[in-house]
């Protein structure tokens, strides 16, 4: 008598194992660890992001990307002693602990998973056929390094896309319900602790040596160009966490500015202040302090370790009377990891409920074409020549 009701559970889950789980996909730049792959990994990312805001040619990536890799080998080899990003290590920690948290609500039906825009083996297609054979049919799209995230997510819906395209075997897409997380640049509790950090490091650091009005505090984005070809590049949104951290801070200590961290690329308008200019500007205005706090990121790499360990070098040679206090992104901590996964917990709600969708994969145009041509009454903005495909190849 005693098997009966576990057998029955045992086939229960499998009945709808697919429409009742998530897969987070946890979004991040990885950063290469070993020289050869460095490459590789610029050429990748002169792909996806230079492309939508540079004026240069394709076939310039390659040759470029193999030029910046020497440069690299040179400044992290002997300037850092062939220093490895702890990035990567971090963003995985960060994704265990936002499971973590997750799965004290749903357990094992919510599961998360990494992926890195430019390193295998964790790149976007690489996992996703990996959710794809753990029966996973609901996707939450969530892009955590870079809080602008509208640019950089746009890469990474980008890289989603292809690879979802390059799967879609059969006649139906085998992700049934999707969400997505753009960015989190105005969540309270996220802007509250960009605050916190700054005040706990100056009252354990700096409130016994200096007045607040010569404390500076640069809050630093992730640098934006300002023509991206049209692309949504990032700036208000890192504009607007700026202001709201400001805000939380001015009336204390009255000299802030935003610093952005911008690769100074030819031909390129970028985001000013850089974090460099805003540091100096402040140490111009009497702060014999300044505290650099990275915002704009989540996740230490390159950019918030070395950039900014290069940027305090350069003010030092230039303002040694002034000091300088580098400041960590969030990374693991507990209380990071909560609200992030906080922040998942709606779009998790809003999957598990919603009915599973099945979408017919490459029907919807052709036949909306052709419909068009015999029922008379057909929408003419069909026909303006180009019809939907802008790849040149009309599908008719």
């Amino acid at each position: 008598m005693v098997a009966t009701p576990e057998k029955l559970q045992d086939h229960l889950p499998l009945l709808d194992a697919g429409s009742n789980r998530v897969a987070v996909l946890l979004m991040g730049y990885g950063e290469v660890e070993s020289y050869e792959d460095f490459a590789n990994y610029n050429e990748q990312a002169l792909n996806l992001l230079t492309a939508k805001f540079a004026p240069v040619p394709t076939w310039i990536y390659p040759p470029l990307a193999r030029l910046l890799a020497i440069f690299d080998r040179h400044e992290w080899g002997h300037t850092h002693h062939d220093f490895i990003s702890p990035h990567n290590a971090i963003f995985e920690k960060q994704r265990a602990g936002i499971e973590h948290e997750l799965q004290h609500r749903w357990g094992e039906s919510v599961r998360v998973f990494k992926a890195f825009n430019f390193c295998a083996p964790f790149l976007p297609k690489q996992v996703l056929a990996e959710i794809k054979s753990q029966g996973f049919d609901k996707l939450l799209i969530y892009p955590l390094l870079v809080v602008d995230s509208i640019f950089t997510s746009g890469i990474a819906v980008e890289q989603v896309n292809k690879a979802l395209a390059e799967m879609s075997a059969g006649s139906e897409h085998w992700v049934k319900g999707m969400r997505y997380i753009p960015s989190f640049y105005n969540q309270p509790a996220y802007i509250d602790l960009m605050a916190k950090q700054v005040e706990e490091a100056i009252s354990s650091k700096l409130a016994d040596k200096y007045l607040p009005s010569q404390i500076g505090i640069v809050l630093m984005n992730h640098g934006c160009p300002h023509k991206a070809k049209g692309f949504t590049s990032g700036i208000d949104e890192s504009q607007a966490l700026y202001e709201l951290v400001r805000e939380r801070l001015i009336h204390r200590y009255p000299l802030i500015s935003v610093g952005w961290l911008n690769h100074d690329t030819p031909l390129i308008e970028w985001t000013q202040p850089s974090a460099e200019q805003a540091a100096s500007n402040l140490a111009d205005l009497g702060a014999q302090a300044v505290v650099m706090m990275p915002i704009g990121f989540a996740t230490e790499n390159h950019e918030t370790l070395l950039d900014v360990e290069h940027i305090i070098h350069a003010l030092q040679r230039r303002r040694p009377d002034v000091t300088y206090l580098q400041m960590p992104c969030v990374n693991e901590r507990p209380d990071f990891l909560q609200m992030a996964a906080e922040w998942a917990v709606p779009h998790i709600e809003a999957l598990l409920s919603q009915e599973a969708v099945s979408v017919k994969v490459q029907t919807a145009l052709p036949a909306a074409h052709s419909h068009d041509h015999h029922n008379g009454h057909g929408h003419h903005h069909h026909h303006d020549g180009h019809g939907h495909h802008h790849d040149g190849h009309h599908h008719h």
